[in-house]
C-alpha cells in the first residue's frame, strides 16, 4: 500500500503537465503570445506553487502519525 502511495506521489511531482492550471485573466493573456513558452513558465511555477502547501501538510501529519505510532 505504501508503494503504490509512493509512486502516485511521484508521479504527480514529477510530472506537472498533467495536472496544468491557469486563473481566466493569466489564460487570456498568455494565448495571445505567439511562441507560448512564457505559458508553459506561468503553469509550472503554478503548479509548484500548489504543491507546496500539500507536501508541507503532508509531513506535518506523517510526523505526528510516526510521533503517536512510538
Amino acid at each position: 500500500m505504501k508503494k503504490h502511495l509512493l509512486v502516485i506521489f511521484l508521479v504527480l511531482v514529477l510530472m506537472p503537465q498533467l495536472t496544468e492550471a491557469q486563473c481566466a485573466m493569466c489564460r487570456a493573456v498568455l494565448e495571445s503570445e505567439e511562441s507560448g513558452n512564457a505559458a508553459k513558465g506561468i503553469n509550472n511555477g503554478i503548479v509548484y506553487l500548489m504543491a507546496i502547501p500539500y507536501i508541507l501538510i503532508g509531513g506535518l501529519f506523517y510526523f505526528i502519525y510516526r510521533k503517536i505510532r512510538s
